[in-house]
């Protein structure tokens, strides 16, 4: 048989991949919400997009938890699908409200990191996560 052609996958080549795409956007995030961080941490005046009503300060504190401290959790594999569905949150908010009368370009990013945690949320951190670690510990255990 054709591996292109195959349906089922190699688990151990899944996991891999699943670690590198996690690391690769968690990463690529990261470029993101650290200068955010900077800005609320300097305490000037904050002019942010206020997504929920709460002022501009509290979403700009939203953004910061979920595309910095979201990423290092993701990066990590640790409460992964809790850390994506915070990411998941924050790009929909970035691609169809922020940017969502702006032209495609630039609305393309946030709509591709969308896609690749709604990806990540379906197909879970992988065995090469900690996770992974805890479930199997808890496996082993009996809890």
């Amino acid at each position: 048989m054709n591996y292109l052609n195959r349906t089922n996958s190699n688990s151990v080549f899944k996991d891999i991949i699943l670690l590198i795409v996690r690391v690769f956007i968690g990463f690529a995030m990261l470029s993101h919400g650290f200068p955010k961080l900077q800005m609320l941490l300097d305490g000037g005046n904050i002019e942010f997009y206020d997504f929920l009503g709460i002022g501009p300060k509290i979403s700009l504190i939203l953004t910061v938890f979920a595309e910095f401290v979201c990423s290092i959790l993701l990066i990590l594999g640790l409460f992964t699908r809790v850390a994506l569905g915070f990411l998941i949150f924050t790009m929909i908010i970035a691609g169809f409200f922020v940017h969502g009368a702006d032209p495609f370009e630039k609305r393309e990013m946030s709509l591709i990191y969308l896609s690749v945690y709604l990806l990540l949320m379906a197909f879970g951190p992988g065995k090469i996560s900690v996770d992974y670690m805890i479930e199997k510990r808890k496996r082993a255990s009996d809890w």
